[in-house]
């Protein structure tokens, strides 16, 4: 008898070849075993074209309501995407919309296998990115300085009072950016931080340069150092975890040193770019966990690498690739599990640790897809990604 769900998980569809991926997965993995309840929401590029970008939207609410998503990556497009798809306009990235409607925290964190090493190889437990999913450069407003000019930062309030100050006297062309962010969102980024923190008892790590920006980024740490004293000093203390802030060069310093089993909370743009280079040091990008988590405990699950673009038009000409599926996999087990936790159904949350664990089993086994082949110290049997789900399907 196949394990019964009380709540649909919101199903959030993507392209290329993780969209294909998402499929098999389903096929393949779970529906054999789950009478897996969705409400479906496809984010495919041609889709949210067709739709003005509604679907997104609708999804990211679904998700409010529901308390738990899972999602395919996604194409974010550029103008090569335009002219490629046709579109009416360059659609803004989803997870962007999705992050900034849940007014989420992005958790990332490498799955480790025996017989990958990590580049770092002190580095023996994970380490959890919490990347701050709202503002900076991705809500930014830029302008192109034509020559010479005054550039100023200007602030008008209803009263009609104002606050200006001069970024740059130009005495030529140059480049200009503006950036923002809210006491209401780093308040959430904190919060969802510290709760994360208590949930999976690990220490949190937070880290900016409020020496050099002594307004933006020190608003962060003050943020930061407000909230935890309030509402979570004790709540860490009786569990035995910690809350550190530090600069962020000397952070890099210290986890470069360190063993892992933290949470390092980041910035938007310092997590986008830390998130990969901590990937990259255990081992894949394809090999990470990625959850956005909202301070009132909404939860989306999604892959954090991207749509696999060049095995997508090799699978379009027939041939077999050897594209990772793993961190699909666990993006639909996260969920899972999450959807057994919240419905009390330990079933589900069973299912999705031994779906976890057949699919780790098969690597340290031997069999994986080819992109791991060069990372694994053992014997190595490099498949495509057909055969890799049929192994562990075999092996649940």
């Amino acid at each position: 008898m196949k394990i019964r769900m009380k709540t649909p998980l919101v199903e959030m569809q993507g392209d290329e070849m993780t969209r294909i991926l998402w499929d098999a997965i389903k096929e393949k993995l779970i529906c054999p075993h789950v009478e897996l309840k969705t409400e479906f929401y496809d984010l495919g590029l041609p889709n949210r074209e067709q739709t003005a970008d509604k679907v997104t939207t609708d999804a990211a609410e679904a998700v409010r309501r529901l308390g738990v998503g899972v999602k395919c990556a996604t194409i974010t497009p550029n103008a090569q995407r335009v002219v490629e798809y046709k579109l009416t306009k360059m659609w803004l990235s989803p997870n962007g919309t999705i992050r900034a409607a849940l007014d989420g925290t992005v958790f990332r964190a490498p799955i480790l296998v025996k017989g990958i090493t990590p580049y770092i190889p002190t580095w023996t437990k994970p380490i959890t990115i919490a990347r701050h999913a709202y503002g900076d450069v991705y809500r930014n407003a830029e302008i192109k300085v034509e020559g010479k000019a005054q550039a100023k930062i200007s602030v008008t309030y209803p009263d009609g009072k104002t606050d200006e100050k001069v970024i740059a006297d130009f005495s030529g062309p140059g480049i200009i950016q503006g950036i923002h962010n809210t006491d209401a969102s780093i308040g959430s980024f904190a919060r969802s931080c510290f709760n994360y923190a208590l949930d999976t008892r690990q220490d949190v790590w937070f880290a900016t340069k409020d020496t050099i920006s002594k307004t933006y980024d020190h608003r962060f740490k003050d943020v930061f150092a407000e909230i935890y004293e309030a509402e979570y000093k004790e709540k860490f203390e009786k569990i035995g975890i910690r809350y550190d802030y530090t600069l962020i060069d000397d952070s890099v310093a210290r986890i470069v040193r360190s063993n892992g089993g933290f949470i390092w909370a980041l910035k938007n743009y310092d997590g986008d770019v830390m998130s990969d280079m901590v990937a990259t040091a255990y081992g894949s990008l394809a090999m990470m966990t990625s959850v956005l988590v909202s301070p009132d405990g909404k939860y989306e699950y999604e892959a954090a690498h991207g749509t696999v673009t060049r095995h997508y038009y090799r699978h379009l000409q027939g041939e077999k690739t050897s594209t990772n599926p793993v961190a699909t996999i666990f993006a639909w087990t996260g969920a899972l599990r999450k959807r057994g936790e919240l419905d009390s159904l330990p079933d589900l949350t069973a299912f999705a640790d031994k779906l976890e664990k057949a699919t780790i089993d098969t690597i340290e086994a031997g069999t994986m897809t080819k992109d791991l082949v060069s990372l694994f110290s053992g014997k190595a049997n490099g498949v495509d990604s057909e055969t890799f789900l049929d192994a562990i399907a075999a092996r649940l």
